[in-house]
Formats: structure tokens, sequence, C-alpha cells
């Protein structure tokens, strides 16, 4: 359970770098067909746990947005 909440944290992470400055991991640099799925999978994991993150903190009291 703990490795599987930090695999989705740091998918996350890497989401948000993803979405604030364009980065992203070179996944085309990977020759393995299938172990290059399996990573995009993982990255659009990550897409969605930042989604559902920003929608529930922008929900709550206790977050404010400010731009």
């Amino acid at each position: 359970m703990h490795l599987t909440f930090d695999a989705v944290l740091i998918s996350a992470f890497l989401a948000g770098v993803k979405r604030s400055t364009g980065l992203t991991p070179s996944l085309s640099k990977i020759s393995n067909k299938d172990l290059r799925h399996l990573l995009s999978s993982y990255l659009e994991m990550g897409e969605y746990a930042f989604d559902f993150a920003v929608v529930f903190l922008g929900r709550s009291d206790s977050f404010e947005r400010k731009r």
C-alpha cells in the first residue's frame, strides 16, 4: 500500500511538472513497446490524480485560487 501511494505521488508530481513547465519524460527513447505503454499509462494515472487533487482542493474552504 505504501509503495502504491509513493508511485501515485511521484506520477502526480510529474504531471504537475508537465503542466507548469511542459517537461515530460521522453518515452520515445524506450525501445520496448510494452514498457513504453506501461509508462505512458503510469503517467496518465498521475494526470488523473493531479486533476482530482486540483478539483478536491479547489472545492475546499482551506484553499483559494490566486492567479
